[in-house]
């Protein structure tokens, strides 16, 4: 008896509310109408009165559910931080340009890790791989903050007053060749660090510091993460808003691609492609394991979706992009919860139905979907087998076809990759 009391003088007071709001609607209804007209309009009587009233308290909340959601979205459009994660030879360059091409609302860095991996190479006590993650998580945090300070102590030689020629592909990064951060080009001096948009001297990390800040999302491309799990602290880093996108190809296309652009790392491999056994305990075959668990791993917690990574990762593969350029770029700039701009638009359209590929095995302008399968061209059948058997757990996950003969192989007209749909949300 007593809830439905309590109910009764919530409803009745809710009702006194609106009457209130309606009155000063009237009212100002009222005065507005006798502005307009010299003679008072006539006003509906009884039920008919109570209905209208009835839809001004609907039109109002209406409004106020309008602008919520206007408030809602304001919200979504906040900043964004995306990390594209992958590994070598995966057209991570050309998809890299989905964000670097986005515009003046984006701050896109081209492999920034690349300074962290040269050092820890380089250091003679034999950096664990341990030691290495961690180190890649920290910049990684630092970067997506627009703080340069921590990428600085690994940048060799070490930059003077903050200032540094030697910044891995600036040119890569649109946002470091702005006219904001280019300092005076001397020419003859440093030539082979200018932007390819304007010829720009040394890099002031202060300045790409204070530019970054201003951007409103941020976005980074790296291949040198080896496990999603160590990017953790950056998912439940409060100033962060990040989306992981991991882009991933089939672990034989990598390996024909990574023998022409790495021919002096992969001699072993295009010797075994001349004819002979591969033997499985040899390094190299179980370098490649390796890489392909890492990649599976970190796939396999993404799509799990544990609660750290609720909505914030994306699967997808290098061939459908290849395929289907456009829709696929929709599919991640909706996931990340900004809008697609014309200029990515317009770069993809020229960027992917180029009659003619321009030189260079780092080039981004070529006719996509024709490297879905040019490696079956390359790679021998003896090869395909050692990938298959060391990386079948990897192919089974993102829906690549093993190939059973050699004729299978050199059919084009079947196709290895199955149509999948990996879950994100």
């Amino acid at each position: 008896m007593r809830i439905k009391y309590t109910i009764f003088i919530v409803f009745f007071v809710a009702l006194v509310i609106i009457e209130k709001e309606n009155n000063i609607i009237s009212r100002v209804s009222d005065k507005l109408t006798l502005k307009q007209t010299p003679q008072t309009s006539l006003r509906p009587s009884g039920f008919s009165h109570i209905l209208l009233k009835h839809n001004v308290s609907l039109s109002l909340m209406n409004r106020r559910l309008e602008n919520y959601s206007e408030h809602q979205e304001g919200m979504t459009r906040s900043r964004k931080h995306i990390l594209l994660l992958t590994t070598t030879r995966t057209g991570s360059s050309f998809v890299g340009e989905f964000f670097n091409q986005q515009g003046d609302g984006m701050f896109y860095l081209f492999e920034p890790l690349w300074h962290v991996e040269k050092m820890m190479t380089l250091d003679t006590r034999g950096t664990n791989a341990t030691v290495a993650a961690k180190a890649y998580r920290d910049v990684l945090q630092q970067l997506f903050l627009c703080d340069f300070s921590l990428l600085e102590t690994f940048i060799n030689p070490l930059p003077v007053n903050h200032i540094t020629p030697a910044l891995f592909r600036r040119e890569s990064s649109s946002s470091l060749c702005e006219e904001a951060v280019c300092s005076p080009f001397v020419k003859g001096v440093f030539e082979r660090y200018h932007c390819k948009t304007r010829r720009c001297g040394p890099l002031n990390l202060t300045m790409a510091s204070e530019f970054c800040l201003q951007k409103e999302h941020r976005a980074i491309k790296s291949v040198r993460v080896r496990q999603l799990e160590t990017l953790r602290p950056l998912a439940e880093d409060p100033r962060l808003d990040i989306k992981f996108i991991q882009l991933v190809r089939d672990p034989r296309a990598v390996l024909a691609s990574r023998m022409v652009a790495f021919a002096s790392n992969y001699k072993n491999w295009k010797q075994w492609a001349m004819g002979g056994d591969v033997p499985t305990n040899d390094d190299e075959v179980k370098k490649l394991k390796g890489n392909c668990d890492n990649i599976r791993m970190s796939a396999e917690v993404g799509l799990r979706q544990p609660p750290w990574l609720r909505r914030r990762y994306m699967l997808v593969r290098y061939e459908d992009i290849a395929r289907f350029p456009m829709r696929k770029a929709r599919e991640m700039y909706r996931f990340i919860g900004i809008p697609l701009t014309q200029q990515v638009k317009s770069w993809i359209l020229k960027n992917t139905q180029s009659s003619k590929e321009t030189s260079g095995v780092y080039s981004t302008q070529k006719n996509s979907s024709e490297q879905v399968e040019k490696w079956r061209d390359s790679l021998p059948y003896s090869i395909v087998q050692v990938v298959q058997r060391v990386c079948g757990p990897t192919l089974k996950l993102f829906g690549y076809k093993f190939v059973s003969s050699e004729e299978m192989l050199m059919d084009k007209s079947v196709s290895l990759i199955e149509d999948k749909v990996f879950s994100f949300v």
